[in-house]
């Protein structure tokens, strides 16, 4: 089967140099291995979606010179996911962050990790029935390893002690991401995943309902997040300047690959197009193998 690979952004606003830089190296990896590309706009938080981005990101793209085969956006296709939910043991939640931060901090057994375990509060029975409720995933007890294609990295999580009963539809009853992303990759072919850094550590839980619900499992890559000169993570509620003034000013789409080129430390002359950049991803991309998890 060829290569397909995807960028996925949210349409929440502009994008930033950060989003650009993966939305790059996403492109770099499905063109330089002769496969599809698509784009594919995460638009199920319908309350911070701004109707405006969609176009300005295509807008974006399309000036860095970057292709794609296929559109599709998450808000159209709600259907599959409720599919997908209803071959999955759920159960109603209603408790709120605060109460859940709360829960987390009163129990012997408190993460040490940077992420709280939801605590199953509501595991057995609804703490507040009056309340709109979620739907948490009732994880299986198994531990689920991830292989980053990119770095080599390994990571393992034991689902109900590392990870706990996490959300797959929100209260309002938006989707949630994990859901949507894993039934969105399985339905497209997706067989390469390139990404954020920050992803990184929730792909043992991806994995964990790819294999719940009978799907392959892509090659994942995870890419470094661009910083400011602080170290911070841009970030567009931080204020990271929005891809669209470069654009809309006259800059040169060329200098500017050249300027993400250089973030990553790749010596290439001060304008270049994005298929100039191909030599300098597949230098940085190790050989692909098939991708393997495990469970135990």
């Amino acid at each position: 089967m060829g290569v397909v690979g995807r960028f996925a952004p949210s349409p929440t606003g502009a994008m930033h140099l950060g989003n650009a830089r993966t939305a790059l190296l996403a492109w770099l990896h499905s063109r330089s291995l002769g496969g599809r590309h698509l784009l594919r706009f995460e638009d199920l938080d319908t309350g911070r979606v701004r109707d405006w981005a969609y176009d300005t990101t295509r807008r974006d793209l399309e000036w860095l010179g970057l292709d794609w085969d296929e559109e599709t956006r998450q808000s159209e296709r709600l259907e599959v996911y409720w599919d997908a939910l209803a071959r999955l043991e759920t159960y109603p939640c209603t408790c709120t962050r605060r109460e859940v931060q709360a829960a987390v901090q009163a129990s012997a057994g408190a993460p040490h990790g940077e992420e709280s375990v939801y605590p199953g509060t509501c595991r057995e029975h609804t703490s507040h029935p009056g309340r709109p409720a979620a739907l948490r995933w009732r994880v299986p007890a198994i531990t689920v390893c991830a292989t980053d294609s990119l770095s080599g990295l390994q990571l393992c999580q034991h689902l109900p002690s590392e990870v706990g009963d996490f959300v797959l539809q929100r209260s309002d009853g938006a989707f949630a991401y994990h859901l949507a992303v894993v039934v969105d990759d399985a339905l497209m072919g997706v067989t390469d995943v390139v990404r954020g850094a920050d992803l990184w550590t929730a792909t043992p839980r991806q994995i964990a309902l790819q294999q719940s619900l009978g799907y392959l499992t892509p090659r994942s890559l995870h890419v470094p997040l661009m910083t400011d000169f602080g170290g911070a993570r841009l970030a567009k509620r931080a204020g990271a300047p929005p891809l669209m003034t470069y654009r809309e000013r006259g800059d040169s789409p060329g200098q500017l690959l050249s300027s993400l080129a250089l973030s990553l430390g790749w010596d290439v002359p001060e304008e270049v197009s994005a298929a100039d950049l191909m030599p300098h991803w597949k230098a940085m991309r190790p050989p692909l193998i098939n991708v393997s998890s495990t469970q135990t």
